[in-house]
């Protein structure tokens, strides 16, 4: 379940999920969602063609190159990058809209657009969070068990994890996911501490002169 009301108000977080393909970012990231329904999704965009089930608006914004180039060039994506031949990025304006409103971002991506959002103008408040495979081997099998991807395809995805592995110290936090309920516990306490961050309760300096002025008050 999600946290209790804060007695001040909360501003919200950029929760970044990323791992090598197959190594569960994914599926947490939907366990995450169900757990606290308040958790926004952000919704990438891609100029890759949809795969069979996927749906425009909510499993991708599904754009023609032109058009992501332009929302690049207009400053109007938080990040992006070029993944096996097609462009893949996160709209910024939902997400601003979202972490000022109190709601916190959750994020499925890669180590580059992890980084470009740590240094963005949001960076501050990211949480940024790496799930590790428990082996390579099994790394591989989940790849091939999901069933989505032809054998060229899952043999790219094994040769880019490496890379993706090796950016493992650029996170806040790094879980091995070699039980799927224990990282899911483990992801919601951590979740729920970083909410409590005093960077994230801009209302607490208001909060503490008005402590301040009932104490006063309280010794005349």
């Amino acid at each position: 379940m999600a946290d209790a009301r804060l007695p001040v108000p909360r501003r919200g977080l950029l929760i970044i999920l990323s791992s090598p393909s197959g190594a569960g970012k994914s599926t947490l990231a939907r366990r995450l969602m169900a757990w606290d329904p308040s958790l926004r999704f952000s919704v990438s965009a891609t100029t890759r063609q949809p795969r069979p089930g996927e749906l425009d608006g909510e499993h991708y914004h599904f754009l023609p190159e032109p058009a992501f180039k332009t929302m690049v060039a207009d400053g109007a994506m938080l990040e992006h990058a070029h993944v096996f031949g097609h462009f893949y990025g996160s709209p910024m304006a939902p997400v601003a809209e979202a972490i000022d409103a109190g709601c916190d971002v959750l994020f499925d991506i890669d180590w580059q657009g992890a980084q470009q959002i740590r240094n963005s103008a949001l960076g501050r408040n990211t949480l940024s969070i790496f799930i590790l495979p428990p082996s390579i081997p099994e790394l591989k099998r989940r790849l091939i068990s999901r069933g989505q991807d032809q054998p060229e395809v899952i043999a790219k995805r094994m040769l880019k994890s490496w890379d993706e592995i090796s950016h493992w110290d650029g996170y806040d936090y790094v879980l091995v996911n070699d039980d799927l309920d224990t990282t899911f516990g483990k992801l919601t306490t951590i979740i729920a501490a970083e909410r409590l961050r005093r960077a994230q309760q801009p209302g607490l300096a208001a909060h503490v002169r008005k402590l301040h002025d009932e104490f006063q008050e309280d010794q005349v």
